[in-house]
């Protein structure tokens, strides 16, 4: 198949980056105040309440908030490297040095013969999309881990392994990464580096796994798929609430826990699909693993009971892989991200009263974004079927015309 390589002039990304993430610094450290909520108090209360236990040697073993693997002790502890900073800010200048990571490797990797600077242009463009919120977790952190694991895929199975492992332990969702990674030696380095990094956290540090009990008993989050059903039953008597629960903004109240139980059963019936494809699939490209990495967290975020503004930033991480490769077949689905992306910021921070009020606004952008959502994941899967099982025809990449001084290349 033949494809053309467009090595387009990557001059005007440093100066992008930069003034977008100039504008996002400012945001976080109050130097211009975001219209709505204050996104920042998760990093000036919850972060750096969990590094004071979390550096006394134990997890919050007695904190339903904390929700996550072992790893992401570390993430909340980096803040550490710079003593010379107070927490808040230094954590911001962490993230901030990760994206910078991050433009350089998509940067350098998209310079190479047969790749494309699209995925950095993604990244560049997709992150302020967001608003100071994606600065304010640190999901960033591990959207870069995950990112290097994709790009290392093809070349450097136990590096991949080893990454989607690590990036697993940070915040689950990685481990989806594997899908379909075809050698052994990148599920033999996962399971490895898995086994190795857990014991170390679950030897030197009580509570390594109490996230797992605190994740099980979350309800319906305001801003999920389900969320928008008990949105809709409030205008016609629903008597529930809406309050702060297990770290979210979550409905309480009758039938709750059947609409959870709802959105699990999805989640289960998006895992059996993935399952079904990795059963099917014969056709695999060098894109094929990023594709489908793509496709199962677009499912998985899609169907989840809980979907904070911060899961967006994987979303736009993994799209900007996909289109790293020329030959992806996510191009549209990637441009739905990129739109649910700057509907996401409306949402929360904006017009978070809105949303929590369930009114006419807040009811649009909710129905608005969650509908880019499924309609990314239905395109996004189909085209990922269509390229990759026998019996159907993948749909064909039109050819890019080169541009003066650029070589049409073969992949």
């Amino acid at each position: 198949m033949k494809t053309t390589g467009l090595r387009r002039s990557p001059a005007w990304l440093p100066v992008v980056w930069c003034l977008t993430r100039l504008l996002l610094l400012l945001f976080v450290l109050k130097v211009y105040v975001f219209p709505g909520p204050d996104v920042t108090s998760d990093v000036h209360v919850i972060y750096q309440g969990w590094y004071g236990v979390l550096s006394s040697g134990t997890f919050p073993l007695h904190d339903v908030t904390w929700q996550y693997p072992p790893a992401a002790a570390l993430a909340i502890l980096s803040p550490g490297l710079l003593p010379f900073l107070d927490y808040a800010t230094a954590f911001f200048v962490l993230v901030c040095v990760t994206d910078a990571a991050v433009l350089a490797l998509m940067t350098w990797a998209g310079r190479r013969p047969g790749r494309s600077l699209r995925g950095a242009w993604v990244w560049v463009i997709g992150v302020p999309l967001l608003g100071p919120t994606v600065y304010a977790r640190y999901d960033v952190m591990v959207t870069a881990v995950a990112m290097a694991a994709l790009l290392a895929g093809a070349r450097h199975p136990r590096a991949m392994g080893a990454l989607a492992a690590f990036g697993a332990l940070l915040k689950v969702w990685p481990v989806m990464l594997l899908l379909a990674a075809r050698r052994r030696s990148a599920w033999v380095s996962a399971l490895v580096t898995g086994i190795a990094v857990t014991g170390v956290f679950a030897v030197a540090m009580p509570g390594a796994f109490a996230f797992l009990t605190f994740q099980r008993d979350r309800g319906t989050e305001v801003e999920s798929l389900g969320g928008l059903v008990f949105h809709v039953a409030r205008h016609f008597g629903w008597q529930g609430e809406v309050k702060l629960n297990y770290g979210s903004i979550e409905f309480l109240g009758p039938y709750v826990s059947e609409v959870s139980t709802g959105a699990l059963f999805l989640t289960g019936a998006a895992f059996g699909w993935l399952v079904l494809w990795r059963l099917l699939a014969r056709r695999f490209a060098e894109h094929t693993l990023a594709d489908a990495a793509f496709v199962a967290v677009l499912m998985f975020t899609t169907t989840s009971r809980v979907i904070s503004p911060q899961y967006m930033v994987w979303l736009v991480g993994l799209a900007a892989v996909c289109l790293y490769f020329p030959g992806s077949r996510m191009r549209l689905p990637v441009v739905l991200v990129l739109v649910a992306s700057f509907v996401t910021v409306l949402e929360f921070p904006l017009y978070f009263g809105s949303v929590v009020a369930g009114d006419g606004l807040g009811l649009t952008l909710l129905f608005l974004r969650n509908a880019l959502l499924v309609a990314a994941t239905l395109t996004a899967a189909r085209a990922l079927w269509k390229a990759t099982v026998p019996g159907t025809l993948p749909a064909p990449v039109p050819p890019q015309p080169a541009r003066a001084g650029e070589t049409p290349v073969s992949s």
